[in-house]
């Protein structure tokens, strides 16, 4: 069954009657959208001063004090008595050690001291006896009862007798020097901390043969810790003993300032660089730790942003600035060098312009801020 053309055309203009009601409603929602308003969040201006300018060393963090321990004579371990990350005390019993040979050493040592206070036991009786003898051959010249020739036998004999103390005596001394030096070197069998601190490293376990020179442990001090960082030949006049730097600790998320406590005045032939060792103080700081040091060469002129206002997006890096109407607008910005809690903006902003602190998870493109 055909419909008829007037029926048609009826139905046509129905249509697009209904299309146009619908896009006008469209358009009358569109007009009325109005941009979000934000509230609660911290405006601060992008701040021009003065920068610090110079170059950034890095470096490792080591301890202030630390011992590396290690063997001092051919041995068999026979006790290893903590473990990494224990804490001790100086005297601490840390490695016991085998040396049947210093120990057979420190026998014989003992055996001679024994044997030379014997000898000087004798010695003394002997000079005991010789004096007594010389006495009574003394009254006896004095009574003529005596020659001359025997009494000079009986000094004589006195004499050697004292000579033959002296020599025993000198040898009991000589013996217990050696017998001394025996038990210093037995004494090395028995490895003690020589400092108060944490056990950082253990090298060896029970049953290893170590030889002069082996590291045992590493035992760290509690004496703080230094950034050691290698510094250009060409900032050698730039660092003074001292100084207060500015240093960063990426691990430890710390951003603190040391002090220069030593300078290495020789230069590493290879790097061109010389170690200069900045005391730190802040908790979590470990050894080993990558550590970054600001040496300033001068001043410029900068805008400083808190880091808290720099949104990180891969490769790029953004704020939310307002403007005149107090509406937020996104801003790609290069970064610099951090400064504290703050961040030097290279390009994309100017001194003066307002940029979003805090609150950032709140704005959007556009929006209202109050």
């Amino acid at each position: 069954m055909r419909m008829g053309r007037g029926v048609r055309a009826a139905c046509g203009v129905v249509l697009l009657a209904a299309a146009l009601t619908g896009c006008g409603h469209k358009a009358d929602k569109a007009e009325s959208k109005q941009p979000p308003v934000v509230t609660g969040v911290t405006l601060i201006p992008a701040a021009g001063e003065a920068i610090p300018d110079g170059a950034e060393v890095v470096g490792t963090v080591r301890a202030a004090d630390a011992a590396v321990i290690a063997a001092r004579l051919p041995a068999t371990v026979t006790g290893v008595l903590v473990r990494e990350g224990d804490r001790v005390g100086r005297g601490k019993l840390l490695v016991t050690l085998e040396a049947a040979e210093s120990s057979a050493q420190a026998s014989a040592a003992a055996a001679q001291v024994a044997e030379a206070e014997r000898a000087l036991d004798e010695a003394r009786a002997r000079k005991r006896l010789a004096d007594a003898t010389y006495e009574r051959y003394a009254n006896l010249f004095k009574d003529e009862a005596v020659t001359r020739q025997e009494m000079d036998n009986r000094r004589a004999d006195r004499d050697v007798a004292e000579q033959g103390v002296e020599r025993a005596t000198a040898r009991l001394m000589a013996s217990r020097e050696s017998a001394r030096a025996a038990g210093v070197v037995a004494g090395y069998t028995r490895i003690v901390s020589p400092l108060a601190g944490v056990v950082t490293a253990k090298q060896v376990e029970n049953g290893m043969t170590v030889f002069p020179g082996t590291p045992l442990m590493t035992i760290e001090g509690d004496g703080g810790r230094r950034l050691e960082a290698s510094v250009p030949e060409s900032l050698a006049g730039r660092v003074r003993l001292g100084q207060r730097v500015p240093v960063t600790i990426d691990g430890a998320g710390l951003s603190l300032e040391g002090r220069v406590v030593e300078i290495v005045p020789a230069a590493d032939p290879a790097s061109r660089t010389f170690t200069v060792k900045v005391d730190l103080a802040g908790e979590g700081i470990r050894s080993g730790m990558f550590g970054r040091a600001f040496i300033a060469t001068g001043q410029r002129q900068g805008i400083l942003v808190p880091k808290s206002a720099v949104m990180e997006r891969g490769a790029l890096s953004s704020v939310w600035t307002l403007d005149q109407g107090n509406v937020a607008r996104l801003r790609l910005v290069k970064t610099g060098k951090p400064l504290g809690d703050r961040i030097e903006i290279l390009s994309g902003l100017t001194a003066g312009e307002r940029v979003i602190s805090a609150g950032l998870e709140k704005v959007v493109e556009g929006a209202k801020i109050q």
